[in-house]
């Protein structure tokens, strides 16, 4: 178990445990919840890169704010009610009121972080503070991201009581640096509004529990595999091969979870407009590529509102690759159509990126 932080190099290891993901997975999960907006949320395409950008601001606030520390995890199984009925009380009156600020603070306080989040992210909404709503928006991103790896739901976050140790960051850090590439996620737009935030934020961390054993029992697989060492890259990829399916879901319903709290939180807040202000983007109007699906070629139509403007005009594969720049280059005021012609790429779902300046707007591309 964690105990209270009680001085400054206890404040420091935790710190460093716990980055969830490393700051690969969080960029790459931030910037996939974009995949999933639909086209109720257009005007939020352009939030990708910043999004991405800003996914471990949250981690970097814990060199100074100690109180930013205890929103990473919540030690789920050091609750009584846990080891019995899968569950704790949830809402933060009833916690604190039967066991107490101090082991409440000590246990980790992920779910009702990103709870307050969303809440921050509904008010930003309704007073169209689009500046901070996307650094709101972030952070939770990051707190969502975190609910989702295994490892910062248990009071067993390092294999220290099972001898793992130091699983926390082969398994977040250097197993998915090597195998980022592989972790894809196509986008799913069919976004509910969410009923009971609360609710919703601990169905997903439970859910996320019931993988903190495997990922144990694949770290003691992959060190047999290497003959103990856990640098090799014969450890990285036995750990890979026994937990990839499972954290590749993790990876997508993190997205998706994220992009669906956004997309709600805009919704409570009255659907209000106005984050691609055309006075503020160079690009605007970036339509729907024609014909999409497509076999053999496809047509863009954007148009550009400020002149002499740097667009890189970009097409990646699911996995985030570049495999064709379509334009990179300052163009002038007007309509603008580029044509696509796929050379030697197999059929699949690529993304359309269009960037000038902080804007990316993107679009999702079906070549079959």
């Amino acid at each position: 178990m964690k105990k209270q932080i009680t001085s400054t190099l206890l404040f420091i290891i935790i710190a460093v445990i716990l980055i969830s993901w490393g700051a690969t997975g969080h960029r790459k999960i931030n910037f996939n919840a974009t995949y999933s907006f639909n086209f109720q949320m257009a005007q939020f395409l352009s939030w990708g890169s910043q999004l991405q950008n800003h996914a471990s601001d949250a981690d970097t606030r814990k060199d100074t704010d100690p109180t930013e520390v205890p929103k990473h995890y919540i030690d789920i199984d050091n609750y009584s009610e846990f080891s019995t009925l899968h569950r704790i009380p949830q809402t933060w009156d009833s916690i604190i009121s039967i066991h107490g600020s101090s082991f409440v603070m000590d246990a980790g306080i992920l779910p009702w972080a990103t709870v307050t989040a969303y809440d921050t992210l509904v008010k930003c909404f309704q007073r169209s503070d689009w500046n901070k709503a996307i650094l709101i928006a972030s952070d939770m991103g990051h707190y969502v991201a975190d609910g989702h790896m295994p490892l910062h739901i248990t009071k067993n976050y390092d294999g220290q009581l099972t001898g793992n140790k130091g699983i926390h960051s082969r398994y977040e850090s250097t197993m998915i640096s090597a195998y980022n590439s592989q972790i894809i996620y196509s986008g799913d737009t069919n976004l509910n509004v969410i009923d009971n935030v609360n609710q919703y934020v601990f169905e997903y961390i439970y859910n996320s529990y019931k993988y903190k054993d495997s990922v144990l029992l694949a770290d003691t697989y992959a060190k047999a595999v290497a003959g103990g060492d856990s640098t090799s890259s014969a450890y990285k990829l036995a750990l890979w091969n026994k937990t990839s399916s499972y954290t590749i879901s993790l990876f997508s319903k993190a997205s998706h979870k994220l992009a669906e709290l956004i997309y709600t939180a805009w919704i409570k807040a009255g659907t209000p407009s106005g984050i691609n202000d055309t006075k503020a983007l160079a690009v605007v109007n970036f339509e729907q590529n024609m014909p999409n699906p497509f076999t053999n070629s496809t047509n863009f139509h954007f148009y550009l509102n400020k002149n002499s403007q740097r667009i890189v005009f970009q097409i990646r594969d699911i996995t985030g690759k570049t495999v064709a720049v379509l334009v990179d280059d300052k163009l002038n005021v007007g309509e603008h159509n580029i044509k696509w012609t796929p050379v030697n790429l197999p059929k699949g779902i690529y993304f359309a990126i269009i960037q000038s300046g902080d804007s990316t707007l993107s679009k999702k591309i079906l070549y079959f």
